[in-house]
Parts: structure tokens; sequence; C-alpha cells
């Protein structure tokens, strides 16, 4: 329109068709989002689950292994190795391998947090590569263990069977007292 209101529009005034056609382009954009919401709940749903059972696992899985092997596998193997070159390297393994658990439990103690807070579905933002340098760090102290340090443990031990069963009777009792404990409650 003109001035008069006859005429070619003003260049300030858009076609009010246009406006509607602009709000529809925007409710399809927010409808696009709408529809992947269903997968981001699903994703986030799942995040929640894997943040619990990492939290559990580590508590009642990682840390327990560490325990186990320090307090009854790292020191029976010691006790069995002859004097000498034999036990001094048992010794830079165990230490190896105990240094390694801290430095694990270190860095999952940096982590938790974040996982904590996923695992209440709260936000929460981690280090992606601090994640990646743990399970990287754990799958080369595995490797190292399994290659190295169980075998040389199996042939120490292996030398005397009591000295193997004593280990695992001595894992066994870690686990059944506990056990039993459970089974009958401390009343207050």
């Amino acid at each position: 329109m003109t001035e008069h209101g006859h005429g070619t529009q003003r260049a300030d005034e858009s076609d009010p068709l246009d406006q509607f056609s602009d709000c529809h382009a925007g409710i399809m954009r927010q409808l696009q989002a709408l529809g992947e919401l269903p997968a981001l709940a699903e994703a986030a749903a799942r995040a929640r689950r894997s943040a619990e059972a990492t939290l559990r696992f580590f508590d009642d899985v990682i840390y327990e292994h560490h325990a186990q092997e320090e307090q009854e596998l790292f020191p029976a193997v010691l006790a069995s190795a002859v004097a000498g070159e034999e036990h001094d390297r048992v010794r830079g393994i165990v230490e190896q391998l105990t240094r390694e658990h801290r430095e694990v439990e270190a860095t999952w103690a940096k982590l938790a947090p974040a996982l904590k807070a996923i695992a209440k579905g709260r936000d929460a933002s981690f280090d992606a590569a601090a994640i990646e340098a743990l399970v990287q760090r754990y799958r080369a102290h595995a490797a190292f263990e399994e290659s190295e340090f169980l075998p040389l443990s199996e042939t120490i031990l292996g030398r005397d069977s009591q000295h193997k069963a004593a280990l695992g009777l001595s894992l066994h009792m870690r686990h059944a007292v506990p056990d039993a404990l459970a089974r009958f409650p401390a009343r207050i």
C-alpha cells in the first residue's frame, strides 16, 4: 500500500500471510524437537541407569576386588615367593599394582560426583577424557595382571597346594562372614 492506502506496500510492513508462514515454520521446528523427545528421554533414562549401575559396581566390586588382592592374594604370593630375585620381582609387581589401584580410585573419586548427579536425573558435565583415561588405565592394569602377575602367582602358589588352599579358604571366609552377618541383621 502507499501512504494514502493505494498501491505498493511500505518496506517496513510485512505481508500478514508471511507472518502465518513464519509462524508455521517455528511450529514445525518445535514439533520436530517434540518428535525427538522420546529418544532423548530414553537416552537420559539409560544414562541414569548406567550411572547408577557404575556407582554400585565401583563400590561393590572394584573396591572389594582391590582389597582382596591387597589383603589376600598379594601377601600370599609374597609369603610363598622364593627369597631373592623372585621375591624382589613379586614385591615390585605388587607395589606397581597397588599404586595403580590408588590411581584408579583417585580418578574415580573425581568422576563419581558427576555420575551421582546423572543417576539422580540432574544435569552434570563430566570429563570424557578422564573417563576414557580411566577405562584405558584399567584395561592396561588388568592385562598386565593377567599376563604377568597371575601366571607368576600360579607358579609360586602351585609349588605347595596348601598355600593355594589357604588362599582359597581366606577368600571364602572373606565372603562367608559378611554373607552370614547379612542373614542376621542387628537389632536396635
